[in-house]
């Protein structure tokens, strides 16, 4: 019977425990084995399970009994490894999108089992103290895995292409619901119901439903043609690119995998490629940055020319790499709670390299200073005076960060929460001022565009005459306490 990956580690941990305790090279237990030093290193690497005869000749050599070495039981050495192996938390992670094997992160555990699994539960107690769950885990996963390829897929991008030609969908923009809708019907047997959700209230901020088994499409009537185009093209997506584990709701309430994590954002991604095309995108991108000054009209155009939301229209930025060789970026969204006033980060992106403006798991306070936070503000006030709740704006900054003395261009618009009530939303991508976006960028140095030293957040700024500061830097005076402290120790201990 063949064994399983667990039980192949279990033994080779085993085998590697009790030859180093011998003091034995693989060349020494080869000699009173018999067995060769290429298939023992396979055997304690976990990727070979010995016949019958050579697991008693090794159990034999290394003096314990065959039934221990092929029992999942361990020493106590390796026991906190066994836990992890049983708790299934290394399975879960997806090892195979980074070219990792599970075998090969037992490996470096099981150099210094004692230091590493110490580190490895520090890890699983702060995730628990921070009510991190496996969904955390994925979602970061995730966010490395876009990091890595530059958020750009070319095996999406190619199966779109050819989905456009296909049928014919136009490719300068205004890609209808209608047409998605039909599309859907008609190739691949869905039927829809636009206002399925509308007669369940706890649905109201849920976008679509999908029945697999009726391949029946429920959607929420108070969507605008945008975001019903939207979620029309990523159920093509699902289809298209054949992806069968999904979740089956546009909000995931909850993951079963992250195999479920990945192929939403690969539907997603294929919907951006329909709706914003490729190729027309980089040509207008070209005009826009090629403006003498900030035109925040020309964005807005764009917008409606493809009929996007803010989010699709940002995710299709991802060009910018490829085509205008802007490596140094970030996207982040923000959520403005109306009701509590409160402003949070729930999708960041970081090209190249991990930036500045970034999310804090802390419940600290964003500076007030960046213009996703700013451009938020306005549109509340703007609401506040004219009651009109279904107009986006757009604004840029030039953002010095106070730490690094780092100095971003900081694009974003502003827009409705739409549909769900009592929130804002702010879509935000920073272009790192190198020489190569100074070159790209025609309108970077516009004398119209507000220049703002920023920091991260304000319990960790050094800012002294900063008059938008929401709270004390309480962090900061904390740290030049400690200092103080220690300088004092030393004076009396010196």
């Amino acid at each position: 019977m063949a064994k399983t990956q667990q039980q192949r580690i279990v033994l080779g941990l085993k085998v590697r425990q009790f030859r180093q305790e011998r003091g034995w090279n693989f060349e020494e237990l080869g000699k009173r084995t018999g067995i060769s030093v290429s298939y023992l290193n396979e055997i304690e690497k976990g990727k070979k399970y010995p016949q019958p005869k050579n697991l008693q000749k090794l159990a034999d050599v290394l003096g314990i009994s065959p039934e221990f070495l092929a029992s999942p039981e361990l020493t106590k050495q390796y026991a906190p490894i066994g836990d992890l192996l049983q708790s299934n938390f290394l399975n879960e992670l997806p090892l195979d999108l980074f070219g990792i094997e599970v075998q090969q992160v037992v490996e470096i555990i099981a150099r210094a089992p004692d230091r590493v699994n110490a580190f490895i539960s520090a890890l699983l107690e702060i995730a628990r103290n921070y009510s991190l769950r496996d969904e955390n885990f994925f979602f970061a996963a995730l966010r490395a895995y876009q990091e890595l390829h530059m958020n750009y897929f070319d095996d999406i991008e190619q199966a779109a292409d050819a989905f456009v030609r296909l049928h014919r969908l136009p490719q300068e923009g205004g890609v209808s619901a209608e047409f998605l809708a039909e599309l859907l019907v008609t190739e691949f047997n869905y039927t829809i119901d636009n206002k399925g959700l509308d007669a369940y209230p706890e649905m109201a901020s849920m976008r679509t439903v999908f029945n697999p088994a009726k391949r029946h499409l429920l959607l929420n009537g108070r969507l605008n043609e945008r975001q019903r185009a939207f979620q029309l093209a990523k159920e093509l997506g699902f289809n298209v690119l054949q992806l069968k584990e999904r979740p089956l709701a546009s909000t995931m309430l909850r993951i079963h995998s992250f195999e479920e994590v990945l192929n939403n954002y690969k539907a997603a991604y294929f919907a951006v490629a329909l709706i914003v095309n490729r190729h027309a995108f980089v040509q207008d991108l070209r005009a826009f940055f090629q403006q003498p000054k900030w035109n925040a009209d020309f964005l807005l155009r764009l917008m409606a020319k493809y009929q996007a939301s803010p989010e699709v229209l940002f995710q299709r930025f991802n060009v910018l790499s490829l085509d205008f060789d802007l490596h140094k970026v970030f996207f982040l969204r923000f959520i403005h709670n109306l009701e509590q006033d409160k402003f949070d980060i729930d999708k960041e992106l970081h090209l190249n390299r991990r930036h500045q403006p970034h999310a804090s798991g802390l419940d600290e306070h964003y500076c007030r200073r960046w213009l996703s936070v700013t451009m938020l503000r306005e549109l509340q006030t703007y609401q506040d005076q004219t009651g009109d709740h279904s107009h986006p704006r757009a604004g840029v900054q030039r953002a010095l960060f106070l730490d690094s003395q780092e100095e971003y261009l900081c694009i974003s618009v502003a827009k409705p929460g739409y549909p769900t009530v009592g929130r804002n939303v702010s879509v935000t991508l920073g272009i790192l001022l190198d020489d190569q976006a100074r070159q790209v960028i025609r309108f970077w140095d516009d004398a119209a565009i507000p220049r703002v030293t920023v920091n991260v957040t304000c319990e960790r700024c050094s800012l002294t005459d900063c008059t938008d500061r929401a709270v004390p830097a309480t962090t900061l005076e904390r740290r030049a306490s400690r200092r103080r402290m220690s300088e004092v120790l030393k004076q009396l201990t010196g």
